[in-house]
């Protein structure tokens, strides 16, 4: 089944399963957002459940794989200075340097190429402009037989349980991190503040 097909499928559950789960993690990681007027990209804006979190002086360009993803988000954003874009996290139909901002809350352990992604988020991304991660990673050699058994099933529903932030970060010379904090399950979740060089 491919990613596309499931989240469409998913797309009428996903805020039941994942808004009261998660709300606080996004709300921790958008009050990071800065305070002057920016270009923010939400990258795998699903169904929108950050938008209730983001202060208004930005403009938001929300991307997403699948249409009814996309439908909910676009309903979500209300009076929101929200576009709406169809497209790949992995391939962006964007410009190098277009946003000050990138948001990648649960997308690097959705997409089938998470290295590809955080390229192309790093490419999208103007020097010295901010990435803003929340997602579930494996420490670097943390064995967690489970949950490495489980991803080649989990990753055709929904997501990949087996990603490692540090081999991404440290194939991207372009960023430096600038926070990683606990989120939740013990760490499993985390919430990490990056910047392009530049």
């Amino acid at each position: 089944m491919s990613l596309r097909h499931s989240y469409t499928l998913i797309a009428p559950f996903y805020d039941v399963l994942l808004a009261s789960a998660t709300g606080g993690m996004r709300r921790q990681s958008l009050a990071q957002l800065p305070a002057t007027p920016s270009r923010v990209l939400l990258l795998g804006v699903g169904t929108g459940l950050d938008l209730p979190y983001l202060p208004p002086q930005h403009h938001y360009t929300g991307l997403d794989l699948t249409p009814a993803m996309l439908a909910r988000a676009q309903r979500r954003s209300g009076s929101l200075p929200f576009s709406p874009l169809q497209g790949d996290a992995q391939a962006l139909p964007l410009a190098d340097g277009a946003f000050d901002v990138v948001v990648l809350h649960l997308i690097l352990a959705v997409v089938p190429a998470p290295l590809d992604c955080l390229r192309e988020t790093t490419r999208v991304l103007r020097p010295g402009g901010q990435l803003l991660v929340l997602d579930k990673f494996l420490r670097p050699g943390q064995r967690a037989p489970l949950r490495r058994w489980l991803t080649p099933l989990s990753r055709h529903l929904a997501t990949r349980l087996d990603v490692e932030w540090e081999p991404l970060l440290a194939a991207v010379p372009e960023l430096i991190l600038e926070d990683d904090q606990p989120a939740l399950a013990g760490g499993w979740f985390r919430r990490i503040r990056a910047r392009r060089l530049g």
